[in-house]
């Protein structure tokens, strides 16, 4: 049996599962969960396309204010694996991952699970351990067979669900609707912001064929818009509707007491880097969002406007598995000036210079983000850096600090 000795053994064992290998089913998972014994912890399960992570994030942070023990599961990760899971918006130690990181191999099937697998399987062990009072359960691709679905939510909440991983869920948005949709379990309660209405077709058939109870944010919680949400972008306020429904049902099915004033402070104080995010870099404004697909730039264009501001240049860059041609037309249409595509590290990382051929003649390949944020003439505007959470990554490892609130 493998076991971990420190950190550094065990970070070295999830690389070599491959951080983006991907075997879509739920037969491992659902034997080491087996063999282990499911959790007694409540589980509201996060599934859609864009907004998962900003969902979980208002949804934790108004479950916290009003007294509950939150145990997150997000991805991806930025700087470190230890961001994945936390406590009350805490990492976990090294220490915690390890000993955890053995508790799941000492499982039978333990050491057959995959790098996602993996952690969500230690992840549910550290909130079992901290006996928290709510596991908020973000999806990672998907949602029939993604591993986060082996666990029997007693709520599951779908943000705006659009084109992305088509060569994984199907090519159109009700194939992918229809994966997603299967994240709904047998007499279950799903909640659901609004969708496309080939999204939305998907959910209520699903819904009605196992059984289950689906219900629209709007019917469960009034508009946020008059609150300064922890989140910015004009989008937040629906991911933020979402979560505010997710925890008024929440708390009823358990007589838990909410009020408007503790809601109010949860949606206020939420903070999640990389959405939306305003940073000061060397006298510089830095807006830092990891829109990654045509949905996802929309909303950011959309953002932009609202606050009425036009970046003066963009740093763009995605992975090749992404539909850059859907992208194109928002790309350039996000500023006036400059547009630098660093190269990014990893396999799936798309070649920059063809990404600035495609995106035309403002486009210039620069050979990392630092250089990218070097490059060019001083322009009026904000640097607007967005494209991938995997790009921004690559500034936050540069820059650490804005990594917390």
């Amino acid at each position: 049996m493998t076991r971990f000795s420190n950190y550094t053994e065990l970070t070295a064992y999830m690389d070599r599962l491959g951080l983006f290998r991907m075997d879509l089913t739920l037969g491992r998972m659902e034997a080491f969960w087996k063999a282990y014994g499911l959790p007694a912890v409540p589980v509201v399960h996060v599934v859609g396309t864009n907004g998962k992570g900003s969902t979980s994030a208002f949804l934790t942070s108004l479950a916290r204010a009003h007294g509950q023990k939150v145990g997150t599961f997000i991805s991806p990760h930025f700087v470190s694996p230890r961001e994945r899971i936390q406590v009350n918006r805490r990492m976990l130690s090294r220490d915690d991952w390890v000993e955890l990181g053995n508790e799941v191999m000492s499982v039978p099937g333990g050491e057959d699970l995959t790098y996602f697998e993996f952690q969500t399987c230690l992840a549910m062990l550290a909130f079992e351990r901290a006996g928290v009072d709510l596991a908020v359960m973000e999806a990672g691709l998907g949602g029939r067979y993604d591993a986060t679905n082996v666990f029997r939510p007693g709520l599951t909440l779908f943000t705006p669900m659009g084109l992305d991983h088509e060569k994984i869920l199907g090519p159109t948005l009700a194939d992918i609707a229809r994966d997603k949709a299967g994240a709904i379990h047998e007499g279950g309660v799903a909640l659901t912001g609004p969708q496309e209405p080939e999204a939305m077709i998907q959910l209520q058939e699903r819904a009605e064929a196992v059984g289950a109870r689906l219900v629209y944010s709007v019917d469960a919680a009034g508009p946020v818009d008059g609150i300064k949400l922890g989140l910015k972008g004009i989008h937040q306020t629906t991911n933020a509707r979402l979560a505010l429904a997710g925890w008024r049902w929440f708390s009823a099915g358990r007589s838990l007491r909410t009020d408007h004033a503790t809601e109010v402070f949860g949606l206020e104080s939420t903070f999640l880097p990389g959405r939306f995010q305003f940073v000061e870099l060397d006298g510089r404004q830095i807006i830092l969002d990891g829109a990654h697909n045509a949905h996802a730039l929309a909303a950011l264009s959309a953002a932009l406007r609202a606050e009425n501001i036009r970046p003066g240049r963009l740093v763009f860059a995605c992975l090749r598995d992404k539909n850059l041609t859907d992208m194109l037309p928002f790309i350039r249409s996000l500023t006036d000036g400059p547009i630098l595509v660093p190269a990014m590290e990893g396999e799936r990382a798309a070649d920059n210079r063809a990404i600035a051929s495609a995106i035309g003649e403002r486009a210039t390949a620069s050979d990392s983000m630092e250089a990218a944020l070097e490059q060019g003439p001083d322009v009026d505007g904000p640097t607007l850096v967005c494209g991938s959470l995997y790009l921004l990554a690559e500034f936050y490892i540069l820059n650490p600090r804005f990594l917390t609130a």
